[in-house]
């Protein structure tokens, strides 16, 4: 970490840490049995990688100091003195023992704005408005009470009576950087207010079995991302707390799902959604404020919902379901990235432990404006009003994150009815109970670390996830989804960086929709040329391991099996391999 950043103004569990090296055999033997409820395989992995941490210093000092709520100073009682619970006896040294040689500072928080991290985290990188916190990520709470961690047993909340520092984010490309000699350079830039990254993703998907006849072979396309941040408050002290983000891209190539696969609603790539072929694509073009003594974040300007809303850095792992789950990514209320739009998003955190937002967007057409640069030639429809409710408890000693999210969005565009999606406009008028209608859409996340490898920060361990998505059936073509998965770090001994992950994913077309193609069908209609039947439901399957192969090199090797393509049954199940390679620079 540059000497330039001090660590995070946080209320920071130290007097967890202390019992690294003072708690007793008895402390050693409960703190097993308040583990033991998140599984064998934890300890196992733990186990396993002993030997080739054990030389390896400690992340952090250990201190008997703690910072209270006020920000008062004061020395801890004697570890004798304390309950024995999920806080004072601290996590295991095998499990927060990070990796040689990373980048990645003690803290767990990169530096801005950090080309590996995912640019649709749920908490946004930004400076902070606290002066001597130059590096902080995530918002103080309005309250210093907690929130429904406060029903947990003692043995299993570690946030009981102080905030932890743990942001939340996955690297999305190898650590560090692609070029290590620009990093003084870089810090010269950061320390006068400019950050930047530049990175390429690039994605190969081959038809391996089933499909669309005749159709196996390879697809390719990248993306190059250009991601600016000016922090206007080293700029200039009077305006300390504000800052400028943009993002561009270009997208070039040919994806697989259409015209291997046979399939219209789920992308199969995640590089070409919506955006296509396009040589510089404004993504991005916001300011920020964090203000109320680092209370209240506020955004506002060109954007994607889905920077915040309806996403997680863990979700943008798997090829398709980054940014968002695919029911979410049909809405065109909810501005799928890279599409963005006008608008602006408020957000807090009442308790240590939850968080709420609120946005409002203007609605366009997802395809309008592909180039992002247009902005007054957009045709606006309506209004896009989200709000998220976030749950985010610390559990166990090593302190296992969570994130449990409800969101509900009402967009006031009035959408034509599904009922005629595939019908002659002639004979959809003539239909009974046909009727526009504003759209409706909630969503439902959660995943849950169950073991901690590597290091303290929200991604040093392994993960299972799982989530549901509806949207109102008059007006979508995917009225639900349901996925679950996992997202594991430290499989193979010595790689505690590449991560393993699988995620079941099952997407059902709406009724309406359905109800039209079976009308057609009956009536003699053609359902057109990329429909072959009536459409019912799909099911997906991804795993991929994502190798950390060198500094700023993520090497992902993917492989996918799509039943019912097209959400029908004439079309074979379809078996797809592909390699996924991030450069950072």
């Amino acid at each position: 970490m540059s000497k330039t950043h001090r660590p995070l103004r946080r209320r920071t569990p130290e007097r967890a840490l202390c019992a690294l090296h003072t708690s007793t055999a008895a402390a050693i033997a409960l703190a097993s049995v308040w583990h033991a409820p998140f599984g064998a395989g934890a300890a196992k992995a733990q186990t396993t990688h002993a030997s080739a941490l054990t030389a390896q210093p400690a992340v952090a000092p250990i201190s008997d100091t703690i910072i209270n709520p006020g920000s008062k100073v004061h020395a801890l009682p004697a570890q004798s003195l304390r309950p024995l619970d999920a806080e004072t006896i601290g996590p295991d040294l095998s499990a927060i023992r990070r990796p040689p040689n990373t980048p990645i500072p003690p803290s767990g928080v990169p530096i801005l704005p950090s080309p590996g991290l995912a640019p649709l985290s749920v908490m946004p990188i930004m400076p902070s408005e606290t002066p001597h916190s130059l590096h902080q990520i995530e918002l103080d709470a309005l309250s210093n009470s907690e929130g429904p961690s406060a029903l947990l047993p003692a043995g299993v909340d570690a946030q009981r009576d102080y905030d932890l520092p743990d942001p939340y984010y996955v690297p999305t490309a190898g650590t560090g950087h692609l070029i290590p000699q620009l990093m003084p350079f870089r810090d010269r830039l950061r320390d006068k207010g400019f950050s930047f990254s530049f990175s390429y993703k690039g994605e190969a998907m081959g038809l391996a079995s089933g499909g669309l006849p005749g159709q196996k072979g390879i697809s390719y396309v990248h993306e190059l991302t250009l991601q600016t941040t000016f922090d206007l408050g080293r700029m200039n002290a009077a305006l300390n707390g504000w800052s400028v983000h943009g993002l561009v891209m270009e997208r070039a190539g040919r994806a697989a799902q259409n015209v291997r696969v046979g399939e219209y609603y789920v992308a199969l790539q995640e590089v070409y959604t919506l955006s296509g072929n396009v040589a510089a694509h404004l993504v991005d073009m916001y300011a920020e404020k964090k203000m109320l003594n680092n209370k209240l974040d506020i955004i506002f300007g060109r954007m994607s919902l889905t920077h915040v809303f309806a996403t997680s850095p863990l979700l943008c792992s798997f090829m398709v379901t980054c940014s968002a789950p695919v029911a979410i990514k049909q809405l065109p209320g909810m501005s799928v990235y890279p599409k963005a739009t006008w608008g602006a998003r408020a957000r807090f955190r009442p308790t240590r432990d939850t968080a709420i937002q609120v946005g409002a967007y203007s609605v366009s057409t997802l395809t309008e404006n592909p180039s992002g640069w247009s902005w007054g030639s957009e045709n606006a429809t309506g209004l896009s009003l989200p709000i998220e409710f976030t749950w985010a408890p610390f559990l166990t000693r090593n302190r296992l994150p969570g994130h449990y999210v409800l969101g509900y969005e009402h967009d006031t565009t009035r959408y034509a009815d599904k009922i005629g999606s595939v019908l002659p406009k002639s004979v959809a008028n003539t239909l009974p109970g046909t009727h526009s209608a504003p759209s409706d859409s909630m969503w439902l996340e959660a995943d849950q670390m169950i073991y901690r490898l590597g290091g303290r920060n929200q991604m040093a361990g392994g993960y299972l996830m799982a989530g549901y998505v509806h949207a109102t059936p008059h007006v979508v073509n995917i009225s639900d989804q349901a996925y679950g998965g996992l997202s594991f770090v430290g499989l193979i001994p010595g790689r505690l960086t590449d991560r393993f992950g699988v995620l079941y994913s099952w997407y059902k077309v709406s009724r309406r929709r359905r109800e039209s193609q079976i009308l057609a069908v009956d009536n003699g209609y053609s359902l057109g040329s990329t429909i072959r039947g009536i459409q019912n439901d799909s099911e997906l399957i991804e795993a991929y391991y994502g190798i950390d192969a060198t500094h700023g090199v993520l090497v992902q090797p993917e492989f996918q099996y799509m039943i019912h393509p097209g959400e029908t049954h004439n079309i074979p199940n379809a078996a797809l391999v592909g390699l996924k390679v991030i450069a950072a620079l």
